[in-house]
């Protein structure tokens, strides 16, 4: 932990640049007020709307409680359906698995959905390391992979690119990839789009393998989905001969009447959508339908720590639809990238913290990254108190000492002392008024310093208040009381 104030040095680092790029807050600031107006009239459409909340809060809440159970009996369910499940207990043994399935092949090219879950473990890049390219499908994935890029949205990874970007990525990097961007490729949507599908259909009609994510399972009888706005996850489940599924164990929901809640909530959370365009759904394997072979890769890496946790566990809840990222001031000027991880927004700032630990200094800083407005859990579908968790976690990151909470703690010990004796107090005070004129405008020190940056310190007024009190209003008149207790 660093000397920053309350140890929070990793967020502000990167925040401080992303709040004086321009662009990206333009970007930014489009965005997502575009998606969360949006997404308001398509919930205020809903009457029920209130009550799909609950239901959705209640059906993860009990499918959390009872996850060994929901999971064997989904172990059970993909396996009588021709699948075949594997278990990672971290992200390490999750690529290895994947990777040596896609090597039993005999191919070195995949093609995969957007998936949250393999770029939370780095599967692209140890992919890449055992001599296997892996193709982005999704366009926003796809602008990212090629801009060389990072994500920096659950939705909309390349939220914080403009179309002009978009076609100068495309005309300079299509061709390095597969099929080059059109001649005299302009900013167009249409266009943009139209690059895409021509530079991606010979990557879904050449792919013997496809990885990807999904939104859900289903425990009851062993069915994977996907919901998207392209199409573009239907062709890499629905063409390759192997599919490889890597999926984390929350995802689980025990039956489709389960799912029903999901699917109304999901899409207008998200996209402000009545409905997902396409809902993709998979069982096992079927003859002459599909793939012939299916994987199913359940994802540990730190939930089962989280799950332990009887606060932080709701973050579990998470559909991924991002809408409390549209809504928070904090996302809003600082951007993606700057969480450090591939949760990005309010959510990340409660999910990575528990399935990293807060060890390192990023981790320790993201529950620190919100301004606790509480506007996230508001638009949460699933009732996720993300300002309730934040705290929490602070408790926790505190706990563990480092440099800025040993300063604090000797600064809370001594503050405690000084009020239990009013007599220092009243010196004290006394002393500080005597000598406003030599106080600093800004705190001295790396830590307190970032909280003076952008504020002035308040001045102090020429006599403390207990003294001006004495002369004013200590006299037994009755018009003196007037008001005193008010």
């Amino acid at each position: 932990m660093s000397g920053t104030f309350i140890g929070m040095p990793a967020f502000p680092k990167a925040a401080h640049g992303a709040v004086r790029d321009t662009t990206l807050r333009a970007n930014l600031r489009h965005a997502t007020h575009t998606i969360r107006d949006k997404r308001a009239v398509a919930v205020a459409e809903l009457a029920d709307w209130a009550e799909l909340r609950e239901a959705g809060k209640q059906i993860k809440t009990e499918t959390l409680r009872n996850l060994d159970t929901y999971l064997v009996r989904l172990e059970e369910a993909v396996t009588a359906a021709g699948g075949t499940v594997h278990w990672a207990a971290d992200a390490a043994e999750a690529n290895r698995i994947v990777g040596d399935l896609v090597k039993a092949t005999g191919e070195s090219e995949v093609v995969k959905v957007k998936s949250m879950a393999t770029q939370e473990i780095g599967l692209n890049e140890h992919l890449e390391a055992e001599g296997i390219t892996a193709y982005e499908t999704d366009l926003a994935e796809l602008i990212v992979q090629l801009g060389e890029d990072r994500p920096s949205h659950i939705l909309v990874p390349a939220i914080h690119r403009n179309r002009g970007e978009i076609r100068d990525i495309f005309r300079a990097e299509m061709g390095r990839w597969g099929r080059p961007a059109p001649e005299g490729l302009s900013d167009e949507p249409a266009e943009l789009a139209e690059a895409a599908r021509l530079h991606l259909r010979e990557k879904f009609l050449r792919a013997k393998v496809g990885i990807s994510g999904a939104n859900f399972m289903i425990a009851d009888t062993g069915t994977l989905v996907v919901v998207e706005s392209e199409g573009n996850g239907r062709m890499c489940l629905t063409l390759p001969e192997t599919l490889i599924s890597v999926v984390g164990i929350e995802k689980v929901v025990p039956t489709w009447r389960d799912l029903e809640v999901f699917l109304q909530t999901l899409p207008r959370s998200s996209t402000a959508e009545r409905m997902n365009p396409y809902t993709s759904t998979w069982t096992g394997t079927t003859d002459g339908d599909g793939p012939t072979a299916f994987h199913l890769v359940l994802l540990d890496n730190g939930r089962t720590d989280a799950l332990a946790d009887e606060v932080g566990r709701q973050a579990l809840r998470c559909i991924r639809c991002s809408a409390c990222l549209n809504v928070c001031p904090v996302y809003e000027r600082a951007g993606g990238h700057a969480y450090g991880s591939v949760y990005p927004g309010p959510i990340g700032a409660i999910l990575t913290p528990q399935l990293r630990g807060t060890a390192s200094e990023v981790d320790a800083s993201l529950p620190y990254a919100s301004s606790l407005c509480g506007a996230c859990y508001e638009v949460c579908p699933v009732a996720i108190d993300i300002p309730e968790v934040l705290v929490h976690l602070r408790e926790k990151v505190a706990e563990q000492g480092g440099k800025g909470h040993r300063l604090e703690k000797a600064a809370m010990k001594a503050a405690g002392w000084v009020l239990d004796h009013p007599g220092v107090l009243a010196a004290g005070e006394r002393a500080a008024s005597k000598t406003r004129k030599l106080h600093p405008k800004k705190l001295p020190g790396p830590g307190a310093r970032q909280w003076t940056e952008s504020r002035d310190l308040p001045g102090l007024p020429t006599e403390p208040f207990r003294d001006w009190w004495k002369k004013n209003r200590s006299g037994d008149r009755p018009d003196d009381r007037t008001g005193d207790d008010a």
